[in-house]
């Protein structure tokens, strides 16, 4: 790899990617290869908070590895690797742990959100919380530093991780009066904060609003035609800023084609099953290519894997230069190493 600052970003294979993870994530990321030296890791240990099919995390990870490729990324010029393929995040997670209060995982978003719902719902407080959804910050702060990484895109929702992972780096180099960690920053999109679903609310798998990325296209129209939208009729005049149809084809549209859409819906006369239709074909267009690939990329589950063994041994090249610093600084796994013999 090059001298060239590192962008990481991870993504969670808790389901088919869709539009809104290729806006929100995908695209930001592979657009940061010119500048950077991109790491992409698939975040399957975060997704086992919730993800309890061990068949379905493997079916996951090969879809996220398909859709990178299929969207244009090259092995040969990122490392994109599966987070459980690094033992060392685990013991980097706890070293960090011992060096982050208790008080700044308190004040994590999901762990909060969590909370307040169970005592909205009159249930206690720690109820269905367990101990990796509270340490959560830990791990995602151990695998930003792990590499060295300067920037890592993400969404306005998870700029507080990001925080949170250089108040750890901070806490531990001034601890041992060195720098042992690069302090990253959030890099954040503010035009693709919040993707709207189909019923208006940020597009969320939790949610049920998601356009897949490679619906066939039969089930990709199903899918556009069903977008929720008010009853102003045909002829009268229309805000595109407040539809949700013209909300997300803006963000695949040309200007040309950007202008186009907001003149019909001011003018009147243009319907939304005309709106979505026009969507419909921006989408295929956008994608229908990229899906061969990807269906292709998925039927050769091997080629998958050695991409990403190929990348496991890239990732963990790096970290082994971030993890000899760390435990340097603490004390451990000296150059005597005991040896147990038995019998």
């Amino acid at each position: 790899m090059s001298d060239m600052k590192i962008s990481l970003t991870g993504i969670k294979p808790s389901g088919i990617p869709h539009i809104g993870n290729y806006l929100g994530m995908i695209k930001p990321a592979l657009e940061l290869v010119e500048q950077y030296n991109a790491y992409y890791f698939i975040a399957d240990y975060h997704a086992l908070t919730t993800l309890r099919d061990s068949k379905q995390m493997k079916q996951n990870s090969y879809d996220l590895t398909a859709t990178f490729l299929a969207l244009g990324m090259n092995p040969d010029n990122v490392v994109f690797f599966r987070q459980s393929d690094i033992p060392e995040i685990f013991e980097l997670s706890w070293i960090l742990s011992c060096f982050c209060p208790k008080g700044l995982l308190n004040r994590a978003h999901a762990y909060k959100a969590a909370l307040d719902a169970n005592v909205k719902n009159d249930k206690d407080c720690d109820h269905g919380i367990n101990a990796g959804l509270f340490g959560y910050p830990v791990l995602m702060a151990a695998d930003i530093l792990m590499y060295g990484s300067h920037i890592v895109p993400v969404g306005k929702d998870q700029k507080q991780h990001v925080e949170m992972t250089k108040d750890m780096a901070q806490a531990m180099n001034h601890a041992y009066d060195e720098e042992i960690f690069v302090l990253p920053e959030s890099v954040i999109r503010a035009e693709v904060e919040t993707i709207p679903g189909l019923d208006g609310r940020k597009m969320s798998k939790s949610y049920n609003n998601v356009i897949p990325i490679f619906a066939p296209a039969k089930q990709l129209r199903k899918i556009i035609m069903s977008i929720v939208t008010d009853s102003i009729p045909v002829e009268a005049p229309k805000d595109p800023d407040s539809n949700n149809v013209y909300n997300l084809y803006k963000y695949f549209a040309t200007p040309e084609q950007d202008a186009a859409m907001r003149e019909k819906f001011t003018a009147g006369g243009f319907g939304y099953g005309d709106a979505k239709q026009e969507l419909f074909e921006l989408l295929e267009s956008t994608f229908g290519e990229a899906r061969e690939k990807y269906n292709a990329y998925l039927a050769d589950t091997k080629k998958l894997e050695e991409i990403l063994m190929e990348g496991a041994k890239k990732a963990r090249y790096q970290c082994s230069k971030i993890m000899k610093r760390v435990r340097r600084a603490v004390g451990v796994r000296h150059k005597r190493q005991v040896l147990i013999e038995t019998s």
